[in-house]
C-alpha cells in the first residue's frame, strides 16, 4: 500500500506524456501514483525503483514527488505561515502545495509570516494537515538530566498544569505552574533547568534559577523598577498580588524576598505611607 506523508521507493509500472506511474510492485494489481514529468530521473526504466515522497495535490489526487518536504508525517518542526484563509493557515513545508493548518489544529491564532511549531498528520478524510497540538508527536527524554540547561517551545499551556515545553522542538517537557515566571505565551521560546526527569522519562522545568541565585536576580529587577520610578515605588510587599504581578511580573511571594534582600543590604527603606523608597549614598 502507498504511504501518504511518507518517503518510500516506488518503481516505473509505465511511462506517460505527462510523467510515470508509479507503483510498490510492477508484478501485482494495485494503486499507483504519478510522477510528474519534471521530476522524472533521466534514464529510468521499467522496474527502476526510485525514492519519492507521496502527498495530496491540488485536486485531491496522490501525486509523488523527488522534492524534500521540510517536514514528514509526524515529524515535529518549524514552518513558515505563507497566509491565512477561511479553513486556517497555509504552511511552507517545500512543497508546491502548501501544507493546511486547520483553525481546529492551532492552539493559537497564527498570522503570515509567523513561524509555527507543528506536526503532520492524516485526518479523518485521509488528507495531510498540519497541527499544533505537537504533545503526542514528541520522545521522551535522552541523555538530559537533573539541572540540565534546555532550551524549547512553548507548545500549550494551561492555568492548572502549566506551560508544556517542546524541548529542543523533540522532548516531552513541562514548566510546573510554581515554576513559571513572567508572562509566558504559545509560541515563545525559553531556556530553563531541569529540575527533574520522571521515570516515563518526562521532563520537569523550570524558568526560575536556584533559590539563592533568583532572589539576588529578583532584587535587581525591584531596583530597576524603583529606579524608573524616581526612587519611590508607591507600594510594598503588602499589595494585592494582582498589583505586584501587573508591575513586576513576580508573584508576591517572589516580590516579597526581592524586598527582603535589598532591605536586609540596606539599599531600600520601607516607608511609613507603605512606600519603597532607595537610600542614597
Amino acid at each position: 500500500m502507498i504511504k501518504i506523508a511518507e518517503y518510500q521507493t516506488l518503481y516505473l509500472e509505465k511511462e506517460v506524456e505527462f510523467g510515470v506511474y508509479l507503483k510498490e510492485d510492477v508484478t501485482e494489481a494495485s494503486e499507483h501514483v504519478l510522477l510528474p514529468k519534471k521530476q522524472v530521473p533521466e534514464g529510468i526504466k521499467y522496474g527502476n525503483g526510485v525514492k519519492v515522497f507521496v502527498y495530496r495535490d491540488s485536486k485531491d489526487r496522490l501525486i509523488a514527488t523527488t522534492n524534500e518536504p521540510k517536514l514528514t508525517l509526524h515529524q515535529v518542526g518549524r514552518l513558515t505561515v505563507s497566509e491565512v484563509g477561511k479553513i486556517g493557515a497555509f504552511l511552507d513545508w517545500g512543497l508546491e502545495k502548501e501544507l493546511l493548518l486547520p483553525f481546529a489544529e492551532q492552539t493559537k491564532r497564527v498570522k503570515a509570516g509567523e513561524e509555527v511549531l507543528v506536526a503532520p498528520y492524516i485526518d479523518k478524510s485521509g488528507r495531510i494537515a498540519a497541527t499544533m497540538n505537537v504533545y503526542p508527536y514528541l520522545s521522551t527524554a535522552e541523555n538530559i538530566k537533573k539541572d540540565d540547561r534546555v532550551t524549547g517551545t512553548v507548545y500549550q499551556t494551561s492555568d492548572n498544569f502549566g506551560a508544556f515545553v517542546a524541548i529542543d522542538d523533540k522532548y516531552q517537557g513541562l514548566i510546573p505552574q510554581k515554576e513559571l515566571y513572567g508572562k509566558v505565551d504559545i509560541g515563545d521560546c525559553v531556556s530553563a533547568r531541569v529540575i527533574s526527569v520522571r521515570e516515563d522519562g518526562k521532563i520537569n522545568l523550570s524558568i526560575r534559577e536556584k533559590a539563592y541565585i533568583q532572589i539576588e536576580s529578583d532584587a535587581r529587577t525591584v531596583l530597576d523598577i524603583i529606579n524608573a520610578y524616581d526612587g519611590v515605588l508607591p507600594f510594598t510587599d503588602k499589595a494585592s498580588p494582582e498589583v505586584i504581578k501587573r508591575e513586576t511580573g513576580m508573584s508576591k511571594n517572589e516580590f516579597k524576598k526581592a524586598v527582603g534582600n535589598l532591605y536586609k543590604n540596606r539599599i531600600i527603606e520601607i516607608t511609613e505611607n507603605n512606600k519603597i523608597r532607595l537610600i542614597k549614598k
